[in-house]
């Protein structure tokens, strides 16, 4: 029994802000465009095997979060050119103490905060970049991507009331930090 699934056409124009907006939160600035595009690369090649039509939401910013996290992965094997080797300590250096790129999303270089990623918060932003991982990403799909907890545990592979935590010790982690 077939199932009947809408023009791919019509899943893009119904969707394709969401992607975009949890591509960018995921990837930053730099990087999320190109996350979006591999994203629909990989919903339109998976589309025509899909066996339900019931979360196409959900479904496809499923495939965005693993793209986000592929392009991170990728990005950690990448060499980094230098022309110094002071210059490479010094970054090493930055990053083991925390002071790298401030991510929100948490993957690579994310999204920077501060005035030029015209953030409102860069505080806010940067203690969520603080958050372990899977936190940060799970507040990140709730407030950025506005998903519910079956999506957001569906897109962490975990349960939904898994994904209530995570969102729940992010916040209060949060605002731990902030009070």
């Amino acid at each position: 029994m077939g199932v009947t699934l809408p023009a791919f056409q019509t899943l893009v124009d119904a969707h394709w802000r969401d992607v975009a907006r949890l591509a960018h939160a995921l990837a930053g600035p730099v990087d999320g465009d190109d996350v979006a595009q591999q994203a629909w690369t990989q919903a339109l090649a998976a589309y025509p095997r899909l066996q339900s039509s019931r979360n196409l939401r959900s479904w496809l910013l499923t495939i965005t979060h693993r793209c986000a996290m592929d392009g991170h992965r990728s990005r950690g094997r990448r060499a980094v050119p230098s022309d110094t080797v002071s210059e490479l300590a010094e970054q090493s250096a930055a990053t083991a103490a925390g002071l790298g790129s401030a991510a929100v999303g948490g993957v690579g270089g994310g999204v920077v905060a501060g005035p030029e990623a015209g953030l409102p918060d860069t505080d806010l932003w940067q203690r969520v970049a603080d958050l372990p991982e899977r936190q940060r990403h799970a507040v990140v799909l709730k407030f950025v991507a506005d998903l519910d907890h079956a999506a957001i545990a569906q897109a962490l592979e975990t349960t939904p009331t898994m994904s209530r935590r995570l969102v729940s010790d992010g916040l209060a982690a949060l605002r731990k930090e902030l009070s």
